[in-house]
């Protein structure tokens, strides 16, 4: 798949979250989910492949500092 149309499916699986839909048709494709969070895993999967299309690295540290203010 190009970017745009990773994107593209990205901007449908966000709406379709939104909205509460849990099937979505392409052409003679069906697809349905089961669950939240099984819409959630497809829509981790489709940002993680925009990531790499784009060149980007997956977050692998992330660092917490804190201060008193002193």
């Amino acid at each position: 798949m190009t970017l745009a149309e990773l994107m593209t499916r990205r901007d449908e699986l966000r709406g379709m979250r939104d909205a509460g839909v849990r099937e979505v048709a392409h052409g003679e494709r069906k697809i349905v989910y089961r669950s939240d969070a099984e819409m959630a895993a497809a829509l981790a999967d489709v940002e993680r492949r925009i990531r790499a299309a784009e060149g980007r690295r997956p977050v692998s540290e992330i660092r917490i500092t804190g201060s008193k203010g002193l």
